[in-house]
């Protein structure tokens, strides 16, 4: 049963060990993330974006070592597995977990980068069918950005263009509009990861805003939705 759903960005900045300087400025993003994600019951879906489909397990441990400091996370308590690379999605996951909820535990499906909206849509349909055919309430965390370029300091550089794009994008998470999911552009770096939430919770009862922004030029939105 789908109990409950969780946005956040896909951003190590998130986690104070890793945001050096930047830790005071984005503050209330990551203090919002972690109230998004104790919303959720014991066990978690992730969704995210990265470079091929996959299914990464509870029993998963990782570390953000990659992005400068060696921090461990784990999928679960019980995770045992060796440390093993895993896409920015599921570390923000296995961190968010370890903040909001040490006993949760979190699988993580990654959709790739390139997938159509059609099929993404048709990938979070599925996943709905298959958590509604599971007793027990199950949370899902959307981790993904919107544009990298909404700023001179953005890592994507300046577009102008995509600024009225993000509030769009923005507004339509606020206010649970799936259906605007559905046209959004390649240049949203989580796009995939939102429109699988289309398919997912194409007609939310609710959704409420916590945070939004875009430090540093990149697109975030922190909420939640009730499916």
């Amino acid at each position: 049963m789908l109990a409950a759903i969780a946005l956040t960005p896909c951003a190590p900045v998130l986690v104070p060990e890793l945001a050096g300087e930047a830790a005071a400025e984005v503050a209330d993003f990551s203090s919002a993330a972690r109230a998004a994600a104790a919303t959720l019951p014991q066990r978690w879906i992730a969704i995210g974006v990265g470079p091929a489909e996959s299914v990464i397990e509870p029993d998963t441990r990782s570390t953000f070592a990659g992005y400068g400091v060696d921090l461990p996370v784990a999928l679960s308590e019980q995770a045992d597995l060796p440390i093993t690379a895993v896409p920015l999605c599921a570390l923000v996951a296995g961190w968010l977990r370890g903040q909001a909820n040490p006993r949760a535990e979190v699988q993580v499906r990654v959709y790739p980068a390139g997938l159509g909206a059609g099929a993404a849509q048709t990938f979070g349909s599925r996943l709905r069918a298959e958590i509604d055919a599971i007793a027990d309430p199950i949370g899902v965390l959307v981790v993904a950005d919107g544009f990298h370029t909404l700023t001179a300091s953005a890592p994507g550089g300046h577009q102008p263009e995509s600024e009225p794009v993000q509030t769009g994008l923005d507004d339509a998470l606020a206010t649970g509009d799936a259906a605007a999911l559905t046209h959004l552009p390649d240049g949203i770096v989580g796009r995939v990861a939102y429109q699988v939430l289309a398919g997912l919770a194409p007609h939310p009862t609710a959704a409420v805003q916590l945070a939004r922004g875009a430090p540093y030029g990149v697109g975030y939105f922190v909420g939640t939705w009730s499916p």
